[in-house]
């Protein structure tokens, strides 16, 4: 029964194994590190853009653009998805003014840079659900791949030395499959963190839209008053 422990499967492996196995560790390592990583990212913009909308609505009500551009720049709300949206808008609808753009211009000037600042936040929202798509997809197979090398090497062991039956072969096989188990472990974690966070991602995307979509509203409204 010694040969079935991790142990000594693990000497008994063969390169293309030991490789497999340390490839599958690497990119479980690397995975965790990611989701663990947005995680807390995630977590630091939620709570930056919930503190950040409690005071920046104070300052629109009452017509401070100026403080609510300072509010959005503040180092304390760097990470905020929806701050760094409305300072776009914001500061594009100050720069327009101070040219004296036309009422149109400003508007559109003002949507032009809330669309790039969108885009912009949105990249960064999804920074590393690249890495966990790929180890989700990936580390199954890489495991399958070990797997087949391993289980033809203990046929061909069966070969070279002339016995039969299940016997000859199981310790090669239950070595061969350890890396199909581990290819299999290392992906589950990176397909739940993936498909987390994507809806993460969706619910952020739509606050920077409903966010956007009521800075252009409230600069209709006040600026054409203001014709």
């Amino acid at each position: 029964m010694g040969q079935f422990t991790l142990v000594e499967m693990w000497h008994s492996m063969g390169l293309l194994a030991k490789t497999v196995f340390l490839t599958l560790i690497a990119l479980s390592v690397w995975s965790l590190a990611v989701g663990v990583e947005r995680f807390l990212y995630y977590k630091k913009v939620q709570k930056q853009s919930r503190l950040f909308l409690k005071t920046i609505e104070k300052y629109l009500s009452q017509g401070k653009l100026q403080e609510a551009i300072e509010l959005a720049k503040n180092k304390k709300f760097k990470d905020s998805h929806i701050a760094q949206v409305l300072y776009a808008g914001l500061q594009e609808l100050t720069s327009q003014d101070d040219m004296g753009a036309s009422y149109d211009e400003k508007i559109e000037a003002a949507k032009r840079a809330i669309e790039r600042a969108t885009a912009q936040g949105t990249q960064r929202l999804k920074r590393g659900m690249t890495v966990l798509a790929t180890v989700g997809a990936t580390a199954p197979f890489i495991g399958l791949f070990g797997t087949v090398f391993g289980i033809i090497n203990a046929f061909q062991g069966m070969a070279v030395t002339g016995s039969g039956g299940i016997g000859a072969v199981a310790a090669g096989i239950a070595e061969a499959l350890v890396t199909t188990g581990t290819g299999i472990g290392v992906a589950l974690p990176a397909v739940w963190f993936f498909n987390f966070y994507i809806a993460r991602i969706g619910i952020f995307g739509d606050e920077m839209a409903n966010a956007s979509s009521e800075l252009i509203d409230y600069f209709v409204k006040n600026y054409k008053k203001g014709e």
